[in-house]
């Protein structure tokens, strides 16, 4: 696969992640794939981390159900990064993207 088709696998979930992260292993580091790879890896741990707070709030306050609609940002997140990936840009996907450019070190 080449450096763009890993960049965009890595958005679609994290079984897309674990596909390209291990192809991306075999063959030499190339910076736009690993850029991708962390942004993605970012935005998953915040999906999880999301999920599981709204699911706590509904528990304890079924009427506060309308706070489900906030994995909507968690897609548009997704789909802003496969963009960036499919344009060949190196560009954060809003509010949490710079959080995760210098981080997951293991990547490199």
């Amino acid at each position: 696969m080449d450096k763009k088709t890993l960049a965009i696998i890595s958005y679609i979930t994290i079984i897309g992640w674990l596909i390209a992260f291990f192809q991306y292993k075999d063959k030499e580091r190339d910076p736009f794939v690993t850029y991708h790879l962390k942004q993605s890896l970012g935005i998953a741990i915040i999906s999880f981390i999301l999920g599981a707070a709204i699911n706590i709030v509904v528990r304890i306050v079924p009427s506060l159900s309308v706070v489900v609609y906030a994995n909507i940002a968690i897609l548009a997140l997704w789909v802003l990064g496969i963009i960036n990936a499919v344009n060949g840009r190196k560009k954060p996907v809003p509010v949490v993207g710079p959080m995760f450019e210098d981080k997951f070190s293991f990547l490199m």
